[in-house]
């Protein structure tokens, strides 16, 4: 059996999907699985069971990308096609079966729209596949020692991210003798190329309970090495997400995007969102997506410090 699962540019996107691939790789032990996703996110599936190959999809003027994905595609005859991202590829291809995704209701979770898509309920969550090298790599990068908060100062654009001073603020205070993970390590995540967002968080570290990841991992490793942490506390960003499926707690830190649909998904996550509504920040006569800067000052230590101890009282609840 040959399935084309074709799922987002983003790495966020992409992540919150592999729920649905995961069910789609359990219901069909055997299946060769085409992945086609873009160029960011497509690391995340090097390790998907079944994989026979990757197809990046670069996205180009005029959805030309689209011309170069059915290229690839059309000299097979597929059993199944999943497109999520509501193209008329599916449609063109020779396959058993079809299923795309429409427009989505805005109201449900994406995880919730893209489980509707064969009628899965409950949802399933996502979840990331690793292979041994990624392992051994997070297993030098976080070594066994003292408990680790892990921390995702970074976003795609200025608007979602909290200023790294903040975040420092708050690995002092959850760190702090009276807080939840007394002395406990900080690991920084992020892409090389956001190393300028990072680096007043990394800089407000004492040095022997730092660990800079900063440009050090791939998605993959990323995902492995969270695995290995008490803690993350992130901008709404794909980090985020990935901490999520890993299965580490993770708290979310959102403003102008919607933690309705784009929350991270699973019993050990949280939220803490802006003072400011989502309407009133993108709703607001200057604010332009293209030129603003961080929309989250609005978004106090205090109530994200509240949410991290909220949510590690319930994990310690879990075990108790």
């Amino acid at each position: 059996m040959r399935i084309l699962f074709v799922t987002g540019t983003r790495i966020g996107d992409a992540v919150l999907s592999t729920g649905l691939l995961g069910h789609l790789v359990e219901r069909n032990p055997g299946a060769r699985f085409t992945i086609a996703a873009g160029p960011a996110a497509a690391p995340l599936f090097e390790a998907v069971p079944g994989l026979e190959r990757i197809l990046s999809v670069a996205k180009r003027r005029y959805a030309l990308h689209w011309l170069d994905l059915y290229r690839r595609a059309v000299l097979r005859r597929w059993d199944l096609v999943v497109d999520l991202r509501g193209s008329a590829l599916a449609y063109l291809l020779a396959a058993r079966q079809r299923r795309v995704m429409g427009k989505g209701d805005a109201g449900l979770h994406r995880v919730r729209q893209l489980a509707s898509l064969f009628a899965l309920d409950p949802p399933p969550a996502p979840l990331l596949w690793t292979a041994a090298g990624h392992e051994r790599r997070a297993a030098e990068l976080v070594p066994p020692g003292a408990p680790v908060l892990a921390m995702g100062p970074a976003a795609n654009w200025r608007g979602k991210q909290w200023r790294a001073e903040r975040f420092a603020e708050l690995a002092g205070r959850l760190t702090a003798a009276a807080g939840p993970l007394p002395g406990a390590r900080i690991a920084v995540l992020a892409a090389a190329h956001e190393r300028a967002q990072a680096a007043p968080l990394l800089a407000a570290i004492p040095a022997g309970r730092r660990l800079d990841l900063v440009g050090r991992t791939d998605l993959l490793t990323a995902a492995a090495a969270l695995r290995r942490c008490a803690l993350f506390v992130g901008n709404d960003t794909g980090i985020m997400h990935i901490a999520a499926a890993a299965g580490t707690p993770t708290l979310g830190l959102f403003g102008p995007s919607l933690p309705a649909q784009y929350a991270p998904w699973g019993p050990r996550t949280a939220v803490a969102r802006t003072a400011k509504s989502y309407a009133e920040i993108v709703g607001a006569p200057d604010y332009d997506h293209r030129t603003t800067g961080t929309q989250m000052d609005s978004l106090s230590v205090d109530a994200a410090e509240a949410a991290a101890r909220e949510l590690w009282a319930s994990i310690q609840g879990e075990a108790a």
